[in-house]
């Protein structure tokens, strides 16, 4: 058991750094878009380079957030139903959810994202738009790369279902504000 823990420690570590990543995505992407606005409208300059960049760095944010997400219960289901169930009966759903939806997803995202990635970079893929970003295929790598996190978030799920399930651990409200102790 005291592997599980560990591996668990360790994953929940792994979702943390997808949230910095994410986080700190968040506050490039908004300097973005104060830098286009101010130079928009009080220059008159436009760069479609910064515009592209800015739904680059969403995708970055939105991506890293989502094995966050996962660990720390941020994610979308219905609560109506999850909310009265006992610590055990949470445990088992997110078990198999993890094993039927997530790891599946996230094989298949990664896997469809690897050729996605590999068909951009071979191309020589760039924007489309003069004076837009050149190397395309640098933002769709954070598919796959993202899959393995959201695997290893899935992975984090399982593990720590097996505490809530050996008694070990609780689905507290600290466990869905990010407590991840």
């Amino acid at each position: 058991m005291r592997w599980i823990i560990k591996l668990d420690e360790g994953l929940g570590r792994l979702s943390n750094l997808c949230g910095w990543v994410a986080c700190i995505a968040m506050i490039l992407m908004a300097a973005n878009v104060f830098y286009d606005v101010v130079s928009r409208y009080a220059f008159n300059e436009v760069s479609i380079g910064m515009q592209e960049m800015e739904w680059h760095l969403y995708s970055v944010v939105f991506l890293f957030g989502i094995p966050y997400a996962l660990r720390t219960d941020g994610h979308v289901r219905v609560d109506v139903f999850y909310t009265n169930w006992s610590n055990k009966a949470k445990a088992w759903i997110n078990l198999v959810g993890a094993l039927v939806f997530v790891l599946p997803f996230a094989y298949l995202i990664g896997s469809y994202g690897y050729s996605f990635a590999v068909d951009s970079y071979n191309m020589g893929e760039g924007s489309g738009d003069p004076g837009g970003l050149p190397h395309r295929f640098i933002i769709k790598s954070v598919i796959p790369i993202t899959a393995f996190f959201i695997a290893t978030a899935g992975l984090g799920m399982i593990t720590y279902a097996i505490r809530v399930l050996s008694g070990e651990k609780s689905y507290t409200e600290e466990h869905s504000a990010g407590g991840l102790a």
